[in-house]
């Protein structure tokens, strides 16, 4: 009898077991480079980008997953590596704050994140030094999703998938490293996935698809619009809602992430942006900033339409992209370009290396 209950004692031990064997070991290299992006037409913005890249390259790993990511910093300044949305469990000195977790990777040097990813969801990772010009002003942030053990129903539901990371800058200042992100200062572009309008991208869909667009207040907060559409609140920085909930717009605070899911039962051409005012505005002149199209496959358009010969590009919100699983995977759409000094450098490496074969 004193072993009847042995079996309710052991099942969590044999859950734990369970759950480690199905766990992985990801590793992964990511450089910090010092990159120029196109953010709006005539307007361009000095970034230190991972993997030459903003957004970031997207990394995705199961919950319980082991990552470990050597980060090298070839830029001109020190930076670090912060894992927002992990608690970091038994792992705090990979939280990448400087000076308090960890000492700045300075340039030319690199530091290896070894941790596990202990909550899923929608997570992000950014820069952690002089936060509101690195991550506010020079794209230092990317996606992270962690997928569940156990998905909600609703997420089993969908189809198609979305990433859209908001964030300012700032014209005065772009084009200087080490300049701007002081309090006073104000944002006169915005953008989705690093771009503004009339250079972001439609987000083409099918009658029937249900949608999950994941929502990120990169560096400006964010009240996200969705015409000719209901969309249902599922999750807030990652983790599911107890009770998900319908809404018109939808509030991003800063650094916040919301997960939405819209069914697509509204066949046309639909706007989706930013409805503070002037988030929608390039340098203070509309229509610009955070503003973007949904299109149904099938739906004609007039000869007047905005994009009527936009080029598509279809892994703009990373759709193609989170179809490929977990790993670490570049977007080469994202890319910047390096300075000249950097690209002329390069063309000599490959000139030696030529000639010696």
């Amino acid at each position: 009898m004193k072993f009847k209950h042995l079996k309710y004692l052991c099942l969590p031990l044999v859950m734990l077991l369970s759950q480690l064997a199905n766990a992985e070991t990801l590793e992964f290299e990511m450089t910090i480079d010092e990159m120029t992006v196109d953010v709006a037409p005539g307007f361009k913005n000095k970034v230190w980008a991972f993997n030459g890249q903003v957004p970031g390259p997207l990394i995705r790993a199961k919950e319980g997953d082991r990552l470990k990511v050597k980060v090298i910093n070839n830029s001109t300044l020190a930076h670090t590596v912060h894992w927002h949305g992990t608690l970091q469990t038994n792992s705090w000195k990979m939280d990448g704050v400087p000076n308090v977790t960890q000492k700045a990777i300075e340039p030319g040097e690199s530091f290896v994140y070894d941790f596990v990813v202990d909550r899923p969801g929608s997570l992000w990772y950014h820069c952690h030094v002089n936060v509101p010009e690195h991550v506010g002003l020079r794209g230092m942030w990317g996606p992270m999703i962690i997928d569940p053990k156990e998905p909600e129903e609703i997420e089993k539901e969908v189809t198609k998938e979305a990433i859209m990371m908001f964030s300012g800058w700032n014209s005065e200042v772009a084009m200087e490293y080490g300049k701007g992100g002081h309090p006073a200062e104000k944002s006169d572009y915005f953008s989705i996935n690093g771009k503004s309008f009339p250079i972001t991208q439609p987000l083409r869909v099918k009658e029937g698809d249900v949608v999950r667009i994941r929502l990120y207040a990169a560096s400006s907060e964010v009240a996200y619009h969705l015409h000719g559409h209901d969309v249902l609140v599922t999750h807030k920085d990652g983790l599911p809602l107890e009770s998900p909930y319908w809404s018109d717009v939808v509030h991003v605070p800063m650094g916040g992430r919301i997960d939405i899911i819209a069914r697509m039962d509204n066949p046309g051409i639909w706007i989706n942006h930013d409805h503070i005012e002037h988030h929608t505005s390039n340098a203070g002149k509309m229509p610009g900033g955070a503003v973007t199209i949904i299109e149904y496959e099938g739906v004609e358009t007039e000869d007047w339409y905005s994009w009527k010969d936009k080029e598509y590009q279809p892994d703009f919100y990373m759709s193609e992209t989170m179809k490929k699983g977990s790993g670490l995977h570049n977007i080469d759409l994202f890319k910047g370009k390096a300075p000249e000094s950097d690209r002329s450098a390069r063309k000599k490496k490959r000139k030696k290396k030529s000639k010696a074969h």
